[in-house]
């Protein structure tokens, strides 16, 4: 959405929660975003402070999850299922929604296979290979 332009996609994230708030009108993409937020209500407060919003920092270290890279992953696997890509992903998720009764838990599983397999591109330098994260999501399908 915003390439490696850290700023701008929190300021981003905090303008369409702050026209989401208001009531306003908001784009197809701003819709998807602020549905998001409106599930994550522990993140809401970083996004009424710009501010804070931008300056701070999230590290593993700290033991905090960086609600931006959250909620992104959330948003990248709701993209995924409507184009339904990897194909068979939208199989894997239907699947998993009715053995856990809850979307936004088989959206957090999922988000694992995602993270390791961008993980491992950035590593390797490459694209994520779509076919090993297919297989990871139906393993997990198969596990839960």
């Amino acid at each position: 959405m915003f390439g490696n332009d850290r700023d701008s996609l929190r300021r981003y994230y905090c303008t369409i929660w702050d026209k989401a708030s208001a009531g306003q009108v908001l784009e197809p993409l701003e819709r998807l975003i602020a549905e998001v937020i409106r599930e994550h209500p522990e993140y809401q407060p970083v996004l009424t402070d710009a501010e804070m919003a931008l300056t701070r920092e999230y590290t593993p270290e700290m033991g905090q999850t960086n609600p931006f890279l959250h909620m992104g992953m959330h948003i990248a696997i709701r993209e995924q299922l409507g184009g339904d890509r990897p194909a068979g992903m939208l199989a894997v998720y239907q699947q998993l929604c009715r053995r856990l009764e809850d979307s936004h838990a088989a959206e957090h599983l999922m988000m694992e296979c995602l993270g390791e397999t961008l993980w491992e591109a950035q590593r390797g330098g490459g694209e994520p290979d779509e076919r090993v994260y297919l297989e990871r999501l139906r393993q997990l399908a198969r596990k839960v």
